[in-house]
């Protein structure tokens, strides 16, 4: 990771590594503290008589069937209790699969998957050891070890170094090796070859066979928009990068606000189509950049003479080849000896400046490091800056929308933008009150994050103060909300302020913020966003860029507004109007 990861410039926080289970675990808590309640397999036997309240997370359970036919959606959990399957029916308007790269709802709604298919096996073992952690602080601090030597090769996450908590990666190849051959006892064995030393204090917590994929769900939505796919369910990646968690959490981001919509009655239900115009592109763009990605790291043991494609060939060969009429124990027997010369490659008698071959790998070894060829942890530009171009949003009318720039695999820094469907820019503000403590947050900390409102950001001069009053009489219109924002620049007294006060004293939601400028030489708020002083810009509740006005609003505000949120929200004016009357 580079430094400006940690500076807090481009976003409010810095960079995390930070593992599912206890992101997981820090949801679920967020959870119980918003009023739900969470039902264990022991707590769920009074459920299965009643229906559902709304506010209940059924821990344990599965989605065994579903039924789009009617006018609901009808959907069966199933839990396993004492070895019998316990069946909750539920009936819902909407549908969400966040049920994980096997989804079921997926594969029972019949979405099929495109992209490349079985990469790699591997198993996952979980373990602990704070013996290695202490070492590792002390010795070679790191997040992620790839590991090769002539005895055994892994890739080793280090999720948490204090704690001693890890995850090590190993290669796996089925039929002829089993989940039988790797048993708690024998991943030990395993993880000393690796660290190359013994641990007093390990505990192998769990051991999972995996295989990976990078492929991207057909359709998003489905069954007149009542059925979706999001997160892991969507799309499924290469862990290279974190685009898996990156994305999936997006995927909510953008679907959350639009689902409310629906069921507040701002927006009709093809607003949820949206929904997969927008991220579905952006799945498919993190899918080739996470290929790449996972490419570059196997460059490394190519370079050393351990090409992991050619193990896979071989693999192949031996599967659907002339080895398949062997004999599994002979198979098994041909492929230890194989990785066992494989390995070699990686001995200190070969693998040194004064024989030619090692010298040669080497050397191929020290290019990729040192041209920046090897595994990229870090995609900024694709974290905060993806963009969408089209979907619930106003594009610019004299931009032309072209294709975002093609995945390089290398790590491509994130430059704000204010175009409509990029994330909304951000920059320390302080709120001006009447308070005595004036605080200091980000722009994004002006979206709220617990109703569907949309936040208007204007600069303080005349011209947009009709625009601030037409966005918030046009959003009740459409039911909706919306807050002003003025954004003053950096140095502006409080005095000077008090104008915005009476022109905007009718309003029941606004705000005045100064801008936090880092140094002198900072961007003012209008130049990070590459537009004029006189600019506004429309913020969705997903913090993207729903529309934006560069130099001043030409014509009727009202009219402007009623367009803008016609277009985002999928409903016309006529009808807004019916509905009222």
């Amino acid at each position: 990771m580079h430094p400006q990861d940690f500076e807090k410039v481009v976003s409010p926080v810095s960079v995390a590594h930070f593992s599912q289970y206890k992101l997981t675990a820090s949801l679920l808590k967020q959870l119980e503290d918003l009023s739900f309640h969470v039902y264990t397999s022991q707590a769920l036997e009074g459920l299965n008589h009643r229906p559902l309240k709304g506010r209940e997370i059924l821990l344990g359970h599965e989605c065994v069937s579903i039924d789009a036919t009617g006018q609901c959606v009808k959907a069966t959990a199933a839990v396993l209790e004492e070895g019998k399957y316990m069946r909750k029916n539920i009936q819902c308007n909407i549908l969400v699969g966040t049920d994980g790269a096997g989804s079921t709802v997926r594969k029972l709604v019949g979405i099929d998957l495109r992209g490349e298919r079985n990469l790699q096996n591997l198993v996952s073992v979980h373990f602990l050891s704070r013996d290695l952690g202490q070492y590792l602080i002390n010795e070679r601090p790191g997040m992620l070890f790839f590991i090769f030597n002539t005895e055994a090769i892994g890739v080793l996450v280090a999720h948490d170094l204090k704690q001693g908590e890890f995850v090590l990666q190993i290669p796996f190849y089925p039929p002829q090796q089993s989940l039988e051959d790797f048993t708690p006892k024998i991943c030990e064995k395993l993880i000393f070859k690796l660290i190359g030393q013994e641990l007093s204090d390990i505990d192998v917590i769990d051991i999972k066979p995996w295989v990976m994929h990078a492929e991207v769900a057909e359709k998003f939505v489905c069954n007149g928009n009542r059925i979706i796919l999001a997160g892991d369910a969507a799309h499924r990646f290469p862990p290279a990068g974190g685009f898996g968690m990156n994305t999936g959490i997006q995927d909510a981001h953008n679907l959350a606000w639009k689902i409310a919509s629906l069921v507040k009655g701002i927006a009709p239900s093809s607003i949820l189509e949206t929904y997969e115009m927008e991220r579905k592109p952006i799945a498919v763009f993190n899918t080739t950049l996470s290929v790449q990605n996972f490419r570059a790291a196997m460059g490394v043991p190519a370079a050393l003479g351990l090409d992991p494609a050619v193990a896979n060939s071989v693999h192949q060969i031996i599967n659907g080849g002339v080895g398949s009429v062997l004999p599994y124990g002979l198979q098994r027997v041909i492929l230890d000896g194989i990785f066992t010369v494989g390995r070699a490659q990686l001995s200190e008698y070969l693998l040194n400046e004064r024989n030619p071959l090692g010298s040669l790998r080497l050397a191929r070894l020290r290019s990729i490091f040192e041209e920046g060829k090897s595994l990229q942890l870090q995609f900024p530009a694709e974290d905060l800056g993806f963009r969408y171009l089209k979907g619930a949003l106003v594009p610019d009318s004299n931009s032309s929308l072209g294709a975002p720039e093609p995945p390089t695999g290398r790590r491509r820094d994130y430059v704000p933008s204010a175009d409509p469907g990029s994330r909304l820019p951000h920059m320390d503000v302080r709120v001006l009150s009447d308070l005595s403590s004036e605080e200091i947050i980000s722009t994004l900390d002006l979206v709220s994050s617990d109703k569907v409102e949309f936040l208007l950001i204007i600069a303080p001069v005349d011209e947009s103060w009709p625009l601030a009053h037409a966005a918030v009489k046009v959003a009740k219109e459409f039911k909706a909300s919306a807050k002003v924002c003025v954004l003053w620049p950096n140095g502006t007294v409080r005095g000077i302020v008090a104008g915005s006060k009476v022109a905007l004293t009718t309003l029941e939601d606004y705000v005045n913020v100064v801008e936090v400028k880092r140094s002198p030489t900072s961007s003012s708020w209008w130049d990070i966003c590459q537009m004029t002083d006189k600019g506004a810009i429309l913020v969705r509740p997903d913090e993207h860029i729903a529309w934006r006005m560069k130099s001043g609003i030409v014509g009727d505000p009202i009219m402007e507004m009623e367009r803008v949120f016609s277009t985002i929200l999928g409903v016309k004016p006529t009808q807004i109007y019916e509905t009222s009357n």
